[in-house]
């Protein structure tokens, strides 16, 4: 009988008491989507263990990589960011260590104050033992491409580790002129329907199109919901690259400097042209806990990964046994592994 197969997911979000704490003093509306109140989604937010160990026993995942829910500290003032992100970060460990086979932790990172996120960054991985931090794409209105945040990158990248991204909500500029006038539609459409995706999308190709990983060619980027919607477009937007005066194709820097994972989106057909977008190779798994998990209303079953779901969707996908494992865990372990073992820091292949 073949040995069962280990998943690893990377987007798997919790709501600390500073975090909210931090919002609600910010002015951040107070919804059970960010872990407010006593509805399921918020009490599963804010749970640092017997309820989420339960739920992924029940999906089948077997280690969870904790990570702020969007937008961490990426809207709070300078003062609040950095000393929300080190309290965040250490309760995180705090939490990892309470059950180090289950948890690992991308670490909360400042960007308000672009030295202190260097800086954060550097501490989380080499003292907390993180094994890489969760961004949320803007912060205030500088966007990820923007030089301040280049120390960061480079710090990443000397370090090894990967910088997952995720989404927030678009400007108010765009909400205006792109979803107002369609009620409670509109906001749906904005984030989790379909805003969220362009959004950072967008950033992405302008962090290669502005020099980001040509400046740094080691630099790995995680990208969720199946490359936030870029991979489908890719051929047209590189038409673009001759007038960016690029270093390489613009698919070569997906297939070199990005991982993409389907955050809880169970579609076999995001799974497969991601698969010959960037290859399984690049390929790793998320489930967006706890946002897609158990029944949702209207039924959405491409985005419930409870009963064993998280498990199954891998299990059945069309790959083979080893690109299977590889996605499952893999992939993580190539990435992040020498982390965990100490070994030297070498570019990654």
């Amino acid at each position: 009988m073949s040995e069962k197969m280990r998943i690893v997911g990377l987007e798997e979000h919790i709501a600390l008491p500073v975090m909210l704490d931090a919002w609600a003093r910010a002015g951040v509306p107070q919804i059970p989507q960010l872990g407010y109140g006593d509805e399921p989604i918020a009490r599963r937010l804010r749970d640092g263990a017997d309820q989420r160990l339960s739920d992924m026993d029940d999906q089948g995942l077997d280690v969870a990589v904790l990570s702020l829910a969007t937008p961490g500290v990426q809207n709070l003032t300078a003062a609040d960011a950095v000393s929300v992100a080190r309290e965040a970060n250490d309760t995180l460990a705090e939490i990892v260590a309470g059950h180090p086979d289950r948890f690992q932790a991308f670490a909360t990172i400042p960007t308000p104050v672009p030295d202190a996120a260097a800086e954060e960054l550097e501490r989380a991985v080499t003292q907390l033992g993180f094994r890489g931090a969760m961004l949320y794409g803007r912060t205030g209105d500088k966007l990820a491409d923007a030089p301040e945040f280049d120390d960061l990158y480079a710090t990443a990248e000397r370090l090894r580790v990967p910088l997952h991204f995720h989404p927030q909500t678009p400007v108010k500029a765009v909400l205006d002129a792109y979803y107002s006038g369609l009620g409670d539609v509109g906001m749906g459409l904005a984030t989790a329907g379909l805003g969220w995706y362009y959004d950072l999308g967008v950033q992405y190709l302008r962090m290669i199109f502005s020099g980001v990983f040509d400046r740094h060619p080691d630099l790995q980027v995680i990208a969720g919901h199946w490359g936030e919607v870029v991979l489908f477009y890719l051929d047209h937007a590189g038409i673009m690259a001759p007038n960016a005066k690029l270093e390489r194709p613009l698919a070569d820097y997906f297939r070199q400097n990005f991982w993409v994972a389907g955050s809880g989106t169970v579609s076999e057909r995001y799974l497969r042209w991601t698969a010959e977008v960037v290859g399984t190779d690049r390929m790793m798994y998320s489930t967006d806990y706890p946002y897609t998990y158990g029944t949702r209303p209207g039924g959405f079953p491409f985005l419930d990964t409870s009963g064993g779901v998280a498990r199954s969707f891998l299990e059945q996908a069309p790959f083979t046994q080893d690109e299977k494992i590889a996605i499952g865990s893999g992939n993580w372990e190539r990435l992040t592994g020498h982390l965990a073992a100490g070994r030297g820091r070498q570019p990654v292949a």
